[in-house]
């Protein structure tokens, strides 16, 4: 795509909305490579970025903040932990209940593989553009977060 050439007119924005969805897909393909993670499922991903973040949560808490069914977030947990991603113990409040958690090897490995990537980044931004290219990529970063938080 010549980008130089686009115009700013609103016919131009669907053509924008493809590029920018297909750029951000493969950037992300490309990022996931950069940490040399297991195969996950979306789901099975956004639960352990949520243990992450939010720390440790019953299974209901899990399904309800997921928007799924306890029985299906069960089953994500049930793989989870197979794979020795989280542990699941007694909530010390209620016996009766369980807590599930990222193990501590996992949140070392998610933040390894949070510093791969950023590193990759790193490597191709560093001595690779020139200070008016990075201007225009502190631009871009600025005008993608508005996208998000719109």
């Amino acid at each position: 795509m010549d980008i130089q050439n686009k115009t700013t007119d609103s016919e131009s924005v669907p053509a924008l909305a493809g590029e920018l969805r297909a750029l951000v897909g493969k950037f992300k393909r490309r990022l996931r490579e950069q940490s040399h993670t297991c195969d996950f499922t979306p789901s099975q991903i956004s639960v352990i970025l949520r243990l992450e973040r939010e720390g440790p949560a019953s299974v209901s808490a899990l399904a309800r903040a997921e928007g799924v069914r306890p029985q299906s977030m069960r089953a994500t947990i049930k793989v989870l932990e197979s794979l020795r991603c989280i542990q699941i113990v007694p909530d010390p409040a209620d016996g009766r209940k369980n807590v599930v958690s990222l193990t501590s090897s996992w949140q070392k490995r998610i933040k390894k593989g949070r510093e791969a990537r950023e590193d990759w980044l790193i490597r191709n931004i560093d001595g690779n553009y020139s200070s008016s290219e990075l201007e225009i990529l502190w631009q871009a970063v600025t005008l993608l977060k508005r996208i998000v938080e719109n």
